[in-house]
């Protein structure tokens, strides 16, 4: 049973949280602009896997667990909090100012890590879970099941994100040779790892809510 009206309500309410800037954007722009369409390509994957993990977690009911119990949401929440900050640590402290720093048999491992990355930035992130469990019951409509329509509106955002950063890695392939200057890739190592460590420190002090 599908409700029009309040699938278009929480299309509207996903697209402008899917376009609202925060570390899954950054990890996929800076891959982009510094690694290329592919590596940036698998992120974005990782990062759609960490929403499905979490929608059918929630689905589960492993969200509703999340929630209730503060032990489980305090250990997912610092090995997350812990992942960012040491991925934000390593680009500031070791800024690349090349790409090929290694060798090039590197390149296809590199790639599938830009995938782990994305995955883990989400999976470790169990405030993904507990917004799940809160949004997007207000989404589904009476007599239907809950647990399975919820899932769906979860692919849903999966589909519109995945939409969002293909759009944000096309338009950044132009500008890809500029930004792989030397200076470039320094800088913007560094923008993204201030901005890992700042949503690290934010998930390390948050509450369930």
């Amino acid at each position: 049973m599908v409700n029009l009206p309040l699938l278009l309500a929480f299309l509207a309410a996903v697209s402008v949280l899917t376009v609202t800037p925060g570390v899954d954007t950054a990890l996929v722009l800076r891959t982009a602009t510094v690694e290329g369409r592919r590596p940036a390509a698998l992120a974005a994957f990782g990062v759609a896997s960490g929403c499905l993990f979490w929608g059918a977690a929630v689905s589960l009911g492993l969200g509703a667990l999340l929630r209730a119990s503060g032990v489980a949401y305090t250990a997912v929440k610092f090995a997350g909090a812990a992942y960012l900050l040491w991925l934000g640590i390593k680009l500031l402290a070791k800024p690349r100012e090349t790409l090929d720093a290694g060798t090039s048999p590197k390149r296809a491992p590199d790639a599938r890590d830009a995938f782990w990355r994305g995955a883990l930035t989400n999976i470790l992130n169990p405030k993904v879970g507990v917004f799940y469990i809160t949004f997007l019951p207000q989404f589904v409509p009476m007599r239907a099941d809950i647990a399975g329509y919820s899932f769906c509106l979860a692919c849903l955002h999966v589909i519109l994100t995945l939409a969002w950063f293909a759009l944000l890695i096309a338009a950044t392939a132009p500008l890809g040779r500029l930004l792989r200057r030397p200076k470039a890739i320094k800088t913007l190592d560094r923008l993204t790892g201030g901005i890992f460590v700042t949503f690290g420190l934010k998930l390390a002090t948050s509450t369930v809510r």
